[in-house]
């Protein structure tokens, strides 16, 4: 499967690298809104072609799938023209601004019969087929508390202070947070609250979010662009807990019993950085003829769409395409 990624910062190079050691997939092209910067990062990951303009890119036919590693403002606009040109897509998370652009996108790929998914890579990972079978076997008793926390000391970067690149914490970190709620706990969200500590610009600099679900499962997360968080997840049990050492790219998973008494620790697969799965996905997918990866169906992603804008509209911040 052909890659042409569009955008050429850190996520994009991190898809480079992981697409550079991969047997079924290869980055095949790269597009940036300079030529320049295009060829660099071609000749850094030795990269076929290289693009000055997304038009050129999605254009190429002998891209098979155009993942965008743009910032979340500008998903929009590169989806749609991708999908308008029936190519299919892998969007990085978060998937859009809002739920109303997020819908309009699910709409357009159905209409057109395109594939689409969004890159939310923590949905892709072993670990989650791994966590879930633990819970399917009784291991912890009744799931009946979600703890979870992601945090990073990020300074003044642009994509968190600015409202116009859709900043804050929530959307770059909080995402990771309430889909690990998600990915093991799908029953529907009976009430969501939070608090924020916003910038000056108005971001969510960090928040705190409570989700209580209709089952009857309570869900702590904090998500922070501030601080070095512990990034670790606690699915307690009546049985006992699982702790999950980094949520953001789970790579053990710890058993403990009745009165925390350790069982096991669980060790996921080698990997090369975690981000092979999605592409794996999407490529198995496109071969089955789906028009949405089984990891994170459309459905899904609509669903955190919405919780995120339920919490914005909380806390007060607001982008200028909202």
């Amino acid at each position: 499967m052909h890659v042409g990624i569009i955008g050429a910062g850190w996520i994009a190079e991190k898809a480079a690298i992981t697409l550079k050691d991969m047997i079924d997939c290869d980055a095949y092209a790269i597009g940036s809104r300079s030529l320049e910067k295009a060829e660099a990062f071609a000749r850094q990951w030795n990269i076929p072609k290289a693009y000055g303009s997304y038009a050129e890119l999605i254009a190429d036919p002998d891209v098979d799938l155009v993942y965008v590693a743009t910032p979340h403002s500008h998903h929009y606009d590169v989806t749609r023209q991708a999908l308008l040109a029936g190519k299919p897509c892998l969007v990085e998370k978060a998937f859009m601004a809002n739920l109303r652009q997020a819908r309009e996108i699910v709409d357009l790929a159905h209409q057109r019969r395109v594939f689409l998914a969004e890159a939310i890579w923590t949905r892709y990972q072993p670990c989650v087929a791994i966590v879930r079978q633990l819970i399917a076997e009784g291991r912890i008793g009744q799931p009946r508390l979600i703890t979870a926390t992601l945090g990073y000391s990020m300074g003044r970067k642009e994509r968190i202070f600015r409202p116009d690149l859709c900043g804050g914490a929530l959307l770059d970190l909080g995402v990771y947070a309430l889909n690990f709620v998600r990915m093991f706990a799908d029953a529907p969200v009976k009430s969501i609250d939070g608090h924020s500590v916003k910038t000056d610009t108005g971001m969510d600099l960090t928040n705190a979010i409570t989700l209580i679900l209709e089952d009857g499962l309570l869900a702590n997360v904090q998500s922070s662009a501030a601080c070095v968080g512990d990034n670790i997840g606690v699915i307690a049990g009546t049985e006992g807990n699982l702790i999950i050492d980094n949520i953001n790219n789970p790579q053990t998973i710890t058993v403990n019993g009745l009165n925390r008494t350790f069982v096991e620790t669980i060790r996921v697969p080698q990997q090369i950085t975690g981000y092979e799965y999605q592409f794996s996905a999407c490529r198995q997918a496109l071969s089955d003829g789906l028009l949405e990866p089984r990891e994170m169906p459309h459905q899904e992603t609509l669903y955190i769409m919405q919780l995120m804008d339920d919490l914005r509209a909380k806390w007060g911040v607001r982008y200028p395409m909202d």
